[in-house]
């Protein structure tokens, strides 16, 4: 880590093309606290429940950003980002007053200059909504196009660029097959209507901005490669299979309008319907957004169920997720392997061509203790290079967000992993900008001579 760092002292990031799109990213839920002042979610009810949380937290506090959003706005602005990624908490907004405080949000990002993106959907889906089957039920893939219209509204005067799910394979997969997220069912491939109603609120989202004037969506999946434990049959077919359920389930819908071969046959519906819902999912976005953190390791199934990743990993499963060695770790465990997005995007770019519209990557981040944070500085190196390196190769890359602004509540981990540029004294709630803040903004002095951020 030493040696990268003083390389990345001495060898300055290559610039990317102008109009480039820098920012940094957060979620409600993980950030805004005020849980008296919004309907509760089923993020509420889940770390409610004894053991579901690992400090055995919950995010009612959180960073209290909805109080303290001024100073976190000048936490940007000093950064000197473009474009600051949140997301509405639908929760919120189904209370009263709650549309008030994105209102004031929007107005003090736009009076600093930093551009809002606003999320619909970051995984806290209203309680009343899951009550009523949530995203297992196709209902509820039109109520979530309700309050998008609803939000566009109220914003779409400010707001040009919208998301309008974030990573619904890990929702899908967390949170409905493997239990470990809310709201905390154990479906395993019961769970893929949740992909589906999902998708479809997506596509549904892109129509009702779209009458409300928005001309600039895209969608944040997660990504990334999968490498087959070895070269033997059962390897490569597990693998295989893995990659198809987190990367082009939600992929091939959004850009090719069709379900890999053997999975829209899983879907709720008949052929027709599930056509009919196709073309909404389909419909084009203006730019696609991939989350990137690392490459999943993936062999056959071992045959009993296994502890992975601080997740409980059922033997039911046709594959097993294993070890990636050889290279550093971070303080949640996951490998730092840059290189592996330039993989990514390369290959997305062979796989969909034309279909794939410009990319964004909408999260990359790390978890590291400390103000000091060395190892995220060459992290966040590493990866802006290998991010170059795809863009050098072809791909039509528009922008970089960071994961993330501040240390949140890390969903089951609790406070016990910081991702943040900026640290959080969870007693006193104070902001210290460690040193990779300071490093970002000098990245961001040198690629755009013109914008200088505030001290």
């Amino acid at each position: 880590m030493i040696a990268r760092m003083t390389d990345a002292a001495t060898n300055p990031i290559p610039p990317f093309p102008a109009g480039f799109l820098w920012g940094v990213s957060t979620s409600a839920h993980q950030i805004e606290g005020a849980a008296d002042l919004r309907e509760p979610s089923v993020w509420d009810a889940f770390t409610a429940e004894p053991g579901h949380v690992k400090d055995g937290s919950t995010a009612a506090v959180a960073c209290d950003h909805y109080h303290r959003h001024p100073e976190d706005v000048a936490l940007l602005r000093g950064l000197g980002v473009d474009a600051y990624r949140f997301s509405v908490s639908w929760p919120r907004v189904n209370s009263p007053g709650g549309l008030d405080f994105y209102d004031r949000l929007v107005d003090e990002l736009c009076a600093a200059g930093v551009r809002p993106v606003p999320t619909l959907f970051h995984w806290d889906l209203p309680l009343s909504q899951a009550d009523a089957g949530g995203w297992l039920e196709r209902d509820t893939a039109g109520r979530f196009a309700e309050y998008a219209a609803l939000v566009a509204a109220r914003l779409g005067d400010r707001v040009s660029k919208w998301i309008t799910l974030n990573e619904p394979a890990e929702h899908t997969l967390l949170g409905h097959a493997l239990g470990a997220h809310a709201p905390g069912k154990r479906l395993l491939f019961d769970a893929l209507p949740a992909a589906h109603h999902q998708l479809l609120a997506h596509g549904l989202a892109i129509q009702a901005l779209r009458a409300a004037g928005a001309t600039d969506i895209g969608i944040a999946n997660s990504h990334g490669p999968t490498w087959p434990a070895s070269r033997e049959p059962a390897d490569l077919e597990a693998a295989g299979f893995y990659d198809l359920l987190l990367n082009r389930l939600f992929a091939d819908p959004v850009l090719l309008g069709r379900y890999p071969d053997g999975i829209g046959e899983l879907m709720p519906g008949d052929a027709e319907d599930l056509a009919a819902d196709l073309k909404i999912i389909g419909q084009p976005v203006d730019w696609y957004g991939i989350n990137y953190y690392a490459p999943t390791r993936v062999g056959a199934p071992q045959g009993s169920e296994i502890e992975f990743g601080g997740l409980t990993m059922p033997a039911e499963l046709p594959f097993s997720v294993r070890e990636i060695e050889g290279y550093p770790v971070t303080d949640f465990g996951w490998p730092v392997v840059p290189e592996a997005l330039t993989e990514l995007l390369v290959d997305f770019r062979g796989r969909y061509g034309d279909r794939l519209p410009p990319v964004v990557i909408t999260e990359n981040g790390c978890s590291y203790e400390g103000l000091d944070d060395q190892e995220r500085i060459s992290y966040l190196d590493g990866h802006l290079r290998a991010l170059h390196r795809a863009y050098e190769q072809g791909v039509d890359v528009r922008g970089y967000f960071v994961w993330s602004l501040l240390d949140n509540f890390e969903w089951a981990e609790g406070y016990a992993r910081r991702f943040g540029l900026v640290h959080v004294d969870f007693e006193t709630l104070e902001r210290t900008p460690k040193a990779s803040y300071h490093w970002l903004r000098d990245v961001l002095r040198a690629q755009r001579p013109g914008r200088v951020g505030q001290p």
